[in-house]
């Protein structure tokens, strides 16, 4: 009996240096697997979005010049500035950007660019390799675009009284909210918080009258009194050919 306890104490230190050995090989296998399937597997980590300001989805819905496609249309891109110059000339306009690690794959790259471009419902998605998307540390870059109605390039709203108390007598106008980069909004120097009281001759009473305005000058150079800070300014504004501006 003496012996047969002996036996057993001997033996347990090593039963349980055995476990842990045995414990610590299992989770260093499984370590090991998650390693390996996380570069662009699914247990990888979805890239991170971030959108551009101003362009929320609310935005987005009443700026874009069309309903969102099934599939948006992947590029590879060149130069991500050089790309949105270009792009901005044919109405797009960048709603935002995502990057994710340099070691997945050019096709896991697209798909998973091209999954988030349908979530956010792009137009078109830019896709650069780490070598042209210039980050640090090298990652891929996926910038997702929009096409937008650009005859005018923001959004605008009526008044509230004590804007228009405001005004001095002026009576009526709109207030410029969010205005997309290269547009002729932009280009004329509008900025969000403007009143647009007057497109050449004609007083603008409203929202809707503005509208009007917009629709009857389209294609044409027109001249807009607008008051900053209690400031009047004149700015021309080269309007775009489709005058279905959002407001």
């Amino acid at each position: 009996m003496l012996v047969a306890f002996m036996f057993r104490e001997v033996c347990r230190p090593m039963t349980l240096r055995l476990a842990a050995v045995a414990a610590l090989l299992v989770l260093t296998g499984c370590a090991s697997l998650v390693r390996e399937s996380a570069p662009g597997g699914a247990d990888a980590a979805p890239p991170a979005y971030v959108a551009e300001p101003g362009r929320d989805a609310a935005t987005i819905a009443q700026m874009r010049a069309a309903p969102p496609p099934e599939t948006p249309s992947l590029v590879e891109g060149r130069n991500p500035l050089g790309d949105q110059n270009r792009l901005a000339a044919q109405g797009f306009v960048r709603i935002g950007t995502a990057h994710y690690a340099a070691d997945v794959g050019v096709a896991q790259a697209h798909d998973d660019a091209a999954r988030l471009g349908r979530t956010v419902g792009a137009d078109r998605v830019m896709v650069y390799a780490p070598a042209a998307a210039g980050a640090t540390p090298p990652a891929w870059l996926a910038a997702y675009y929009v096409r937008f109605k650009l005859p005018f390039g923001a959004t605008f709203r009526d008044l509230t009284p004590a804007e228009r108390a405001a005004l001095d007598g002026a009576g009526g106008g709109v207030a410029i909210g969010t205005v997309v980069g290269g547009s002729p909004a932009e280009r004329a120097n509008l900025l969000s918080g403007d009143v647009v009281t007057a497109l050449g001759d004609a007083p603008v009473a409203d929202r809707a009258s503005f509208q009007r305005l917009l629709r009857a000058n389209a294609g044409r150079a027109v001249t807009l009194t607008v008051v900053r800070n209690g400031e009047t300014l004149r700015r021309v504004v080269r309007l775009g050919a489709v005058a279905t501006e959002p407001h």
